[in-house]
């Protein structure tokens, strides 16, 4: 089935818009930390289970790095700030190449990212559940 004109011309349109995903939630998040009760998703795996999943407050702790809350940011997740300055370097790349995506982008980084990740959650949880030592925020 071939596109029709309009079909492709809103295509077009959305495939320009991508690069606004990153500034757009950047200054969600920043606005976020700024006034918290603004809606957001809550974790699923928490709300089922009660066990918070490796980016549970990892949010949060964005909102806050992006507010300049850097202590309140590692309260609440310690890639935080790491977060914050990865959301706005990939806002400002994607804005300025007119690309989404990084070119360097490969599927190592985000493998590395998600090992880092669970470790350090599989850290809170056996902080919290096998010592019972509160490594979650309440």
């Amino acid at each position: 089935m071939r596109p029709t004109p309009l079909r492709r011309r809103w295509l077009g349109q959305l495939r320009h818009c991508g690069v606004l995903i990153p500034a757009t939630l950047t200054g969600y998040l920043w606005l976020k930390g700024r006034h918290p009760g603004l809606p957001g998703l809550s974790c699923p795996l928490r709300a089922l289970t009660g066990i918070p999943c490796p980016t549970c407050f990892l949010t949060r702790a964005t909102a806050a790095a992006l507010n300049g809350e850097l202590g309140e940011a590692l309260h609440w997740h310690a890639f935080g700030p790491a977060a914050a300055a990865l959301l706005l370097a990939w806002s400002f790349q994607a804005l300025r190449s007119g690309r989404l995506l990084p070119k360097n982008l490969r599927e190592i980084h985000l493998g590395f990212t998600a090992v880092l990740l669970v470790l350090y959650w599989a850290a809170r949880i056996g902080l919290t559940y096998g010592l019972g030592r509160a490594a979650f925020p309440t």
